[in-house]
């Protein structure tokens, strides 16, 4: 059992429109996620959210690329970018962070993904792995010692923002049962692989008790 204490943190990943049932990239089962969050986010003191936050004609978007589908691999400046369908444009509906979320006591809301040549799956930095969102340093000045990662979608933006926190020095946890996966060009096996190797905990909701 592990009890959060005042040194921990619950990040709530992406739980927007366009991520859940109806959705323009809707993650499989991602309505799922919403009752262990709500229920996790009672034993935490401290929450952030993170919000995929995208301009318009976005690179990581397939209507950006002539000829090109979604889920289709490209290399960008970067290096490898997956093609997604249009999602999460800044001020549509599908932007929003679901009403269904209960966490009124949640501290910061990361946006990400607003730089129109770089994705960003992570809350702590941009896909370019260069580009700070600027979460470490506030976590880091605000004491905290433990990471908690849970919502959409596991085998992206969790997974991502996950290893940044193990890498950022933080101790980690992702809650499986409280995340949904997309699963596309093996997405899924490579981030469990990577989240092990990295030593990344993954532990189930009932694995931890309220304060």
């Amino acid at each position: 059992m592990v009890k959060p204490s005042d040194q921990d943190i619950l990040i709530v990943t992406d739980v927007q429109y366009d991520f859940l049932p109806g959705g323009a990239l809707a993650v499989p089962q991602g309505g799922a996620v919403i009752e262990p969050i709500n229920r996790l986010a009672k034993a935490f003191r401290h929450v952030v959210l993170t919000q995929d936050w995208h301009p318009k004609g976005h690179a990581s978007f397939a209507s950006s690329h002539p000829d090109r589908q979604p889920f289709e691999m490209i290399d960008l400046h970067y290096g490898p970018q997956v093609l997604w369908p249009d999602h999460c444009v800044q001020g549509t509906p599908g932007a929003e962070i679901s009403r269904e979320l209960d966490i009124p006591h949640a501290q910061l809301v990361i946006r990400k993904g607003y730089n129109l040549d770089i994705d960003s799956y992570s809350g702590f930095k941009e896909a370019d792995r260069q580009t700070s969102t600027g979460l470490a340093g506030y976590l880091k000045e605000r004491g905290f010692r433990r990471v908690f990662c849970a919502g959409l979608a596991l085998d992206f933006c969790v997974a991502w923002t996950a290893l940044d926190a193990a890498a950022a020095g933080f101790e980690t946890y992702l809650i499986e049962d409280a995340s949904r996966a997309i699963g596309t060009n093996g997405s899924l096996a490579r981030a469990q692989n990577d989240l092990s190797a990295a030593g990344v905990h993954i532990i189930g909701s009932a694995q931890l008790r309220s304060a």
